[in-house]
């Protein structure tokens, strides 16, 4: 057996920090001038790092955990006797078996690349664990959202249609493009649905507030809002108390924080239908 091949035998030990004595010494001697050794070597570290790497990232090739356990199953399994020659001080000459060194056993090296192994699908099953859970947490989530936006979806047209509702219709001066509002409210639900158009932009530091008018008392806010580009503005479901009877429905322009009290004028109003 030439050198190469001899010490090519080590490196899958070696590879595992698991080469240790003479023969650790002697593969280092070798690998100090042999380019190819070294190259096996790296490969073999590669491999083994690929595995490790597996429990924080892609699932590394099959190639690579083959190789490193085809390494370590080429390691020899017995221990060889060899013949040692004595001479005796009469100069007689003698044989005995010597036992070589045994090397480390494969049963260990492959117990731990099996402690690895467990360790590494271990730790795949509870990262894979843990992004399932977080699947179920954000799905839950995103049905928990639309439930709640199918909730909304429906009061709407509840409101909308419900023949038991209120129409008040808001509208101010008589020149095109006229601005109107449109309130739809169920005073048993709290429910209110207001619809706006043609609404005049405002500064910046202002918006518009509705403003619920009971058959008694003082004017109740009921929602602030800034009209879109188009001059349209939608106002859905403001707080306002408990089976409050409306009068009317009127709109200020207040600061855009929104007021208490109506700021005089009012720019639109409107009486039930």
């Amino acid at each position: 057996m030439s050198g190469h091949e001899q010490f090519a035998e080590d490196l899958a030990l070696y590879a595992l920090a698991a080469l240790e004595g003479q023969e650790r010494v002697a593969l280092e001697q070798h690998l100090a001038g042999c380019a190819a050794c070294r190259l096996e070597l790296e490969q073999l570290r590669g491999d083994g790092a690929l595995l490790a790497l597996s429990t924080m990232g892609p699932k590394p090739p099959a190639r690579a955990r083959h190789r490193l356990l085809d390494a370590v199953a080429r390691e020899p399994r017995t221990v060889t006797p060899t013949l040692a020659e004595r001479t005796s001080k009469d100069g007689a000459q003698s044989f005995s078996t010597k036992y070589s060194e045994p090397r480390r056993s494969w049963w260990g090296i492959l117990g731990w690349a099996a402690a690895v192994a467990v360790l590494v699908f271990a730790a795949s099953l509870w990262k894979e664990n843990a992004g399932l859970k977080q699947d179920v947490r954000n799905f839950r989530g995103l049905i928990g959202q639309q439930n709640l936006q199918l909730d909304a979806a429906q009061k709407f047209v509840d409101t909308i249609t419900n023949p038991e509702g209120q129409h008040f219709t808001l509208v101010s001066g008589k020149t095109p493009p006229q601005p109107q509002g449109k309130a739809f409210y169920l005073k048993n639900r709290r429910s209110l649905v207001f619809l706006a158009s043609n609404m005049p932009a405002l500064p910046r530091d202002k918006a518009y507030e509705l403003w619920l008018i009971p058959l008694k008392g003082a004017p109740i806010p009921a929602g602030v809002f800034k009209p879109d580009a188009n001059g349209s503005a939608t106002l859905t479901n403001p707080p306002l108390p408990a089976g409050t009877e409306a009068k009317a429905f009127a709109i200020t322009v207040e600061n855009e924080s929104g007021a208490e009290t109506p700021t005089m004028p009012i720019m639109m109003i409107g009486a039930g239908e």
